[in-house]
């Protein structure tokens, strides 16, 4: 059974930074692809970004050139850096590993989440 813990999270001003981190234990990280996802109040659960276990990424069009999805495959750990943050990316971010080599940009795909850490970004 994996488990993922997301940390990072804060409240920023918009413009700035903040770098998030999703830390898996319980199975053999280096083998998942790895998703963020975000839900902002009010809001279904959206995709933000994947990456397979070769480094491989996919963005949505909402962060794309803003985040960048990244993994340390010895420190079992993903991160999603953010800059240039803006109000509308407040949300509670989750991360979440996918068994297999594909990455995806479906919730349905993945088959362990951590349990989420708000990014409030303040205007």
């Amino acid at each position: 059974q994996v488990q993922l813990g997301e940390s990072g999270g804060g409240l920023v001003q918009a413009g700035g930074s903040l770098r998030l981190s999703c830390a898996a234990s319980g199975g053999t990280f280096s083998s998942y692809a790895m998703g963020w996802f975000r839900q902002a109040p009010g809001k279904e659960r959206e995709f933000v970004a994947t990456s397979n276990r070769y480094g491989s990424t996919s963005y949505a069009d909402s962060v794309k050139g803003r985040f960048t999805i990244s993994r340390d495959n010895v420190k079992n750990t993903a991160y999603l850096q953010m800059n240039s943050l803006k109000p509308e990316d407040t949300a509670v971010y989750y991360c979440a590993a996918r068994i297999g080599v594909l990455r995806s940009m479906i919730e349905s795909g993945y088959n362990y989440w951590g349990r989420g850490t708000q990014v409030t970004v303040s205007s």
